[in-house]
């Protein structure tokens, strides 16, 4: 009887539900007047920025709303913790990185989070096999995996701003002959700029174009370009904004000035390789003395040993 009850239920729920889904699809379905005027009607205001979910939205979109409060107080407490917010702030801006310094040590406190659990994962798995975990070793362990992850983070924070850096003293030549050659052609500073960014790419046009957005929002191009400098951090940049704004400010040739930075670049990638070059020459020194002159030692000296074993009696 249990049995007969259940399938009815079952029965009756499976049914309900089909009805309700023919009913509700697009043939059966009536489309009324307020229907088609809805879209018309309807005011949609546009989404004020001080409202956007200050989380990351790359780390677990799913699960961040719900553990937003958690992750945002944890964030906070780090933040008082560690200190350092200029610090990060500056190289947030020197990866040209839109991210908060908030959402930063929210990336900190999950990157946390997971080593923790990889920690635990690895003391369940011992303890699976037997061995004895003492609480108080877990413990250190979970804090120093914690500790290990967040300080990996900021670590990978501080190699992205070089990384970037290089990568943009690397285009820095190109884009200076690019805009002395503009200049030359008869455009200004301004025009020049334009034209360039349009046809570049990188990570220099990329903040070439930012700087013209916001001297296009309403800032005199000498301060984007100065504001593009202390953002990048590279002293190359700073000698380009410094030639930029006086060619701007008193008419001064900008062609061969932007020609002279772009060797002067160039002739400092030049010392920089011969001096990496320099480095790796030594360090090149330490297999060869301590793997190969051996190896070549015995080499040489084993047919004779080999030799004497024979002979003697």
């Amino acid at each position: 009887m249990t049995g007969a009850a259940t399938g009815a239920a079952l029965g009756l729920i499976g049914s309900g539900g089909a009805l309700i889904a023919v009913a509700g699809s697009p043939p059966a379905r009536r489309i009324r007047l307020a229907h088609r005027l809805a879209p018309y009607l309807r005011d949609a205001p546009r989404r004020s920025r001080l409202l956007d979910d200050p989380l990351h939205p790359t780390f677990l979109p799913r699960l961040l709303p719900l553990m937003s409060p958690v992750l945002l107080a944890l964030a906070r407490r780090l933040d008082a913790l560690v200190g350092g917010t200029p610090s990060v702030r500056r190289r947030l801006d020197r990866c040209g990185n839109r991210l908060t310094v908030e959402q930063f040590r929210v990336e900190q406190v999950l990157c946390a989070a997971g080593a923790v659990v990889a920690a635990l994962g690895l003391l369940g798995l011992a303890l699976a096999r037997g061995v004895q975990v003492n609480p108080v070793e877990a413990l250190v362990l979970a804090a120093v995996c914690a500790v290990t992850a967040a300080l990996a983070r900021d670590r990978a924070l501080t190699l992205e701003a070089h990384r970037r850096e290089q990568r943009m003293l690397q285009e820095f030549p190109t884009i200076a002959e690019l805009l002395a050659l503009a200049v030359a052609a008869g455009e200004g500073a301004a025009g020049a700029l334009e034209r360039v960014a349009k046809l570049a790419s990188g990570e220099l046009a990329s903040e070439l174009r930012r700087a013209l957005a916001d001297a296009r929002a309403g800032a005199s191009l000498v301060a984007a370009l100065d504001a593009m400098a202390r953002r990048t951090g590279v002293p190359a940049l700073s000698r380009f904004v410094d030639g930029m704004a006086i060619a701007v400010d008193r008419g001064t040739p900008l062609a061969e000035v932007l020609r002279a930075q772009a060797v002067d670049v160039r002739e400092q990638h030049r010392r920089q390789l011969l001096e990496v070059g320099g480095r790796k020459e030594i360090a090149m020194l330490v297999p060869v003395v301590f793997l190969v002159l051996p190896v070549t030692v015995v080499f040489a000296l084993f047919p004779g040993f080999y030799s004497l074993s024979l002979s003697v009696p």
